[in-house]
């Protein structure tokens, strides 16, 4: 049986590192970092991504900057909202919830973030920088430096590994790619047009899932002794569940459980782990700031 990572008590370890680092701060210096959290109409799905993500600033004694506002909001209004935030010096960090509203291009709002503040760290500058050798982004996205983390902490060896993502999207299959590459990873990404994807998985030492497609990866893929970071969260329907369904990661975790040497389990994997990267993110953007 594998090793279950324990995404939820990581998390807390780190952000437990987090909340004694910035009381040191606002001893020190008498500031404490500020992230500003930006959500654009009433998606139910933002709304709890963006609560969760201000009360885990309250908890570790980061300063929260709320903005909600409405969903008929113009690009241009939106845009200059950041650059209000930018010019701010009690914000460290700007994070805007995605997707935004159609009428909105995201790509243009994301690039007015000063990079200094990019604590999502999805600005062509910062991905640029990470895909590039010798090269240190200001900062890392927040799912894919999360899915290190766990690894490291689990202390699971990156270096000289085949490590197979599935997936390639900007937000975590792409930059998990470049990180595990910048760790040494030997790296192949498997998406929608790679034929017989299973075969290539099989052949991992280390599998970063990130398709969002529910429990597309059966046990027999996974190579025995492997380690499997699920970062999928797909809702599927369980009239036993109050909610009326649950939610199942990228890799049928009963199956692959079975044969892997470490897996994270979903929910209690990834995601929090998201957050507290979020949150450390924050800290060195106010730590670099502070030191100035």
């Amino acid at each position: 049986m594998a090793t279950i990572i324990d995404g939820k008590a990581i998390a807390q370890t780190i952000r437990n590192e987090i909340a004694q680092e910035v009381r040191s701060l606002s001893d020190a210096h008498h500031k404490v970092p500020g992230l500003a959290v930006v959500i654009v109409g009433t998606r139910k799905d933002s709304q709890s991504y963006v609560n969760m993500k201000r009360k885990a600033c309250a908890e570790v004694g980061i300063r929260s900057f709320d903005l909600d506002l409405p969903e008929q909001i113009s690009e241009s209004e939106l845009i200059a909202k950041v650059h209000e935030l930018n010019a701010n010096p009690d914000v460290h960090g700007i994070l805007v919830q995605l997707p935004l509203p159609k009428h909105i291009n995201d790509e243009k709002v994301l690039s007015e973030i000063n990079i200094d503040k990019d604590v999502d760290g999805f600005h062509p500058l910062n991905i640029g920088k990470l895909a590039m050798k010798g090269r240190e982004p200001l900062f890392l996205p927040c799912t894919p430096k999360g899915c290190l983390e766990l690894l490291s902490r689990s202390g699971i060896t990156i270096k000289g590994k085949r490590a197979v993502v599935v997936g390639r999207s900007n937000i975590v299959g792409l930059p998990v790619a470049l990180l595990l590459l910048k760790a040494d990873a030997t790296v192949t990404i498997v998406h929608s047009h790679t034929p017989d994807s299973e075969t290539i998985i099989r052949e991992a030492d280390i599998v970063i899932a990130a398709a969002g497609q529910a429990m597309m990866i059966k046990g027999d893929w996974i190579k025995p002794g492997a380690a499997v970071i699920d970062v999928g969260t797909n809702a599927v329907d369980d009239p036993s569940k109050k909610s009326g369904y649950r939610l199942v990661g990228d890799v049928d975790f009963q199956e692959a459980s079975r044969v892997a040497g470490w897996i994270t389990p979903v929910p209690g994997g990834v995601g929090p782990m998201t957050v507290a990267m979020l949150l450390k993110n924050t800290l060195d953007g106010a730590k670099r700031k502070i030191a100035q």
